[in-house]
């Protein structure tokens, strides 16, 4: 196998930087065996990690990070662990209704699992908080996507609210928005402050090791031992040889050698304000706390948060396919301009807040919406692209990836039947075209929603 190259990630996440700074656990730098393997250190493969020691807590169990913990894709989304179903490759982030009560269910399992973990390990509260989302809409064109939502929700059974232009003033402080639908399943992260306590968890068994800081540069086929075979994964200052691997890479699953030409690696954008003063918190009232997505799937998704790093307005919107999977300096830079002009639109009150963070982070989507999952070579389990819902649906594809690779019968995530696997993408300059050409009309299009 070829040395495997890994991307950068584009800016500061603030979620991480806003923090209080944490012990970085070592770099593997020896040589050493375990029961089982896990390169990736987000959701899915802490998720797997904490449960394979729930169904065998006598088993070695070590976790390659290429960086730091919550410094890469896991610590730069925005924080909605969705229960509901959001296909950002709809118009209404809506599919079929046998397949999106599938969906809803896998992703309620998956916050239980986030739910539970959070107080096992004693997190603080804002590390994960069952409080909902609001689809808001600025347009008419925007109320109509949340009315058909809506539709969609009665005949699932789904309970939700509807907000008029009042009601979404009192929650954000700011007459921007006409409209919005509120559904209460949905969990708010801060990210970065989750991921690192998840970690830290799974690390206090004394069976669980994560290594950061410890990028893998081959996976290798070392033959077979008790029948077995083993693979050997290799740092730039050690080892791990184990039978059993999970690939929890997302899109660099393909630099390993799976799923080639299958996965679509996607960049979405986002800044943090600098803290409020008081008063300036007080001048833009409403709740202290909220959590809005775009009811165009390529509008603004905007937050205000409070707590650790004090009361801060985040948003994230623009898009753009990069088959790299780097991101350009220019269109960071124009992501950065995108992100204040939607922040003087919604907040001219706020005229003198700044940006102090902006990044840029990965996700994988697939053509026909599905994971690429599943055992992919012999002791080889992939748990990677959850098209657009990282949290939820990674966290799950951790969960049934731990319980496929020791063959455990009883599920926490019951709902999961195999799916196809991801459809073969065009030649990458046509899709490079295609896509990028695609949701830069779909941006257009989506007004003042973005």
């Amino acid at each position: 196998m070829d040395k495997i190259k890994l991307p950068q990630n584009p800016g500061d996440t603030g979620w991480k930087e806003i923090l209080h700074k944490r012990k970085v656990n070592p770099k593997l730098s020896e040589n050493t065996n375990v029961d089982y393997l896990i390169i990736g250190g987000g959701f899915a493969g802490l998720s797997a990690a904490r449960r394979l020691n729930q169904i065998n807590t006598e088993a070695k169990i070590a976790v390659l990070e290429a960086c730091e913990i919550s410094e890469g894709p896991a610590g730069r989304n925005s924080g909605f662990m969705i229960d509901l179903p959001h296909n950002l490759a709809s118009d209404d982030y809506l599919g079929s209704l046998e397949k999106d009560r599938e969906q809803t269910l896998i992703n309620r399992s998956a916050i239980e699992f986030a739910k539970n973990a959070s107080e096992e390990y004693e997190m603080p509260p804002e590390a994960i908080q069952l409080v909902g989302k609001t689809n808001a809409a600025a347009t008419k064109k925007g109320m109509k996507f949340n009315t058909d939502y809506a539709k969609h929700l009665d005949k699932t059974s789904e309970s939700y609210k509807m907000l008029d232009a009042q009601e979404m003033k009192d929650l954000t402080g700011i007459d921007y928005y006409i409209n919005g639908l509120w559904t209460p399943g949905t969990a708010m992260l801060q990210p970065a402050l989750y991921i690192q306590r998840l970690a830290n968890g799974v690390s206090n068994n004394s069976n669980v090791t994560i290594y950061e800081n410890s990028p893998v540069i081959s996976l290798e086929d070392e033959g077979r031992h008790d029948g077995e075979k083993v693979w050997k994964a290799k740092t730039s200052l050690g080892s791990i040889s184990s039978p059993k691997v999970i690939l929890a890479v997302n899109g660099l699953v393909e630099r390993f050698g799976y799923f080639q030409n299958r996965l679509m690696t996607i960049f979405t954008y986002s800044s943090l304000t600098r803290e409020l003063t008081s008063d300036e918190s007080n001048i833009l009232g409403g709740s202290q706390e909220w959590g809005l997505t775009s009811a165009d799937a390529m509008g603004s998704s905007v937050r205000r948060i409070s707590g650790m790093g004090g009361s801060r307005i985040l948003v994230r919107n623009r898009w753009s396919y990069n088959p790299s999977m780097e991101a350009s300096d220019s269109f960071m830079v124009s992501a950065t301009k995108s992100h204040d002009e939607s922040f003087k639109a919604r907040f001219p009150m706020l005229e003198k807040v700044s940006m102090e963070y902006s990044w840029g982070g990965r996700l994988c989507l697939s053509l026909n919406n599905v994971f690429a999952q599943g055992e992919v070579d012999d002791g080889v389990y992939s748990a990677c692209c959850q098209n657009g819902l990282g949290t939820a649906k990674g966290t799950a594809i951790g969960i049934i990836t731990a319980e496929k690779i020791t063959g455990t019968i009883n599920s926490l995530v019951p709902d999961f039947v195999d799916e196809e696997v991801p459809k073969k993408l065009m030649p990458k300059p046509f899709m490079w075209l295609g896509v990028n050409s695609y949701m830069r009309w779909k941006e257009l299009r989506a007004g003042k929603e973005k």
